[in-house]
């Protein structure tokens, strides 16, 4: 049946968003390994070969629904769009705030806990970077509504291919991803062009593009372009493209349910999965199973993905539900309550309105 952007749920989205959410949990649980084994594993090239465009999908699509929104009162949009992402990057920037102090405390001292959770207000906390970020660019792009979209995309096109570097992470995070949000809403008729076009097309066709893109993409980071300015951006707008085409092509069988599934609750998996990582980590490391890193990395992985969810599907129905939904008395609407199946411009974690 076809699907339109106005469709409650798209396959292809989900998968495309299962396919980032992935990657991401898989990169951290990589890096985050190597780094307490003192040692690259067998996994760090394809980490790499990841890059160029891990977030900027994740991000164009966090934008590709902004369009039916966007027009909204600032009071609605600012409930939905902003208020939506700061409550949950509040609650669990605590709760791994709490995780982590007793190590800052013991390097740095009490001053050092106040000082660094005061800043977490201003600056990206860990892994919850892109939840801080995605309130930002929605509140950038309502306020420049009134410009030209070319204009905004230019300007967001020369901050990335600027590779600012200032050491905060909330400037240089913006200026490397606000051009890829900001495209997946002015350019959205066009990528649910390219998705249409691609779904025309025989699996067969779609996997021989999408081997040709994944060898181009691997030589071009091997030999160390894909940071260079310009080729960056071309990169990352193009390795969307292949994202969006595998999702395109994952949604004509229903043998990937589980990452659609994943992709339609990525924002729960972002949310949890350090607390998994951690301790999963923690446990292989100490197990005969140390001597391989890159298996160890995977279970890390698999614990990262998987835990968030089993811990969703556990509190949705208990108290404990405002983990994942946000509580009524939060919401500058009074509309519904609870846990449904989010429009994609949601992310998940939605309210209804």
């Amino acid at each position: 049946m076809p699907q339109t952007a106005s469709s409650p749920r798209i396959d292809w989205v989900d998968y495309a968003k299962g396919i980032c959410i992935v990657l991401v949990v898989m990169m951290h649980s990589t890096l985050g390994v190597e780094k307490a084994a003192g040692e690259l594993s067998a996994l760090n090239g394809f980490i790499e070969w990841a890059r160029p465009f891990r977030m900027p999908d994740f991000f164009m699509i966090s934008g590709l629904f902004l369009a039916s929104r966007i027009d909204n009162p600032w009071r609605s949009y600012g409930d939905s769009k902003v208020l939506h992402f700061v409550y949950f990057y509040l609650l669990w920037m605590t709760i791994q705030f709490a995780t982590k102090s007793w190590g800052i405390y013991q390097t740095e001292g009490l001053a050092g806990v106040a000082q660094a959770f005061g800043l977490a207000f201003i600056e990206p906390f860990g892994t919850l970077w892109f939840i801080y970020m995605l309130a930002v660019f929605f509140v950038v792009a309502k306020a420049t509504r009134g410009a030209p979209p070319l204009l905004i995309f230019a300007v967001g096109a020369l901050l990335e291919m600027s590779h600012v570097a200032t050491g905060w992470l909330l400037i240089d995070e913006f200026a490397a991803r606000f051009v890829y949000f900001y495209a997946g809403f002015w350019l959205a008729p066009h990528i649910f062009a390219l998705a249409a076009g691609v779904g025309r097309r025989d699996a067969g066709v779609i996997l021989a593009g999408l081997f040709v893109w994944g060898f181009a993409n691997y030589f071009i980071v091997a030999h160390g372009w894909s940071r260079f300015p310009g080729i960056s951006l071309v990169m990352g707008f193009v390795g969307a493209g292949a994202v969006v085409s595998a999702g395109v092509a994952l949604s004509k069988t229903r043998l990937a349910e589980p990452l659609r599934y994943c992709g339609e609750n990525s924002i729960v998996i972002y949310l949890a999965f350090f607390l998994f990582m951690a301790a999963s980590r923690s446990v292989l490391l100490a197990s005969p199973l140390a001597g391989n890193l890159a298996a160890v990395s995977l279970l890390v992985t698999a614990a990262g993905v998987v835990g968030p969810v089993l811990l969703f599907w556990s509190v949705r129905h208990t108290r404990a539900a405002f983990l994942f939904t946000r509580p009524q008395w939060l919401r500058l609407s009074s509309r519904g309550a609870g846990w449904h199946s989010a429009p994609h411009g949601e992310i998940a974690c939605s309210q209804a309105r």
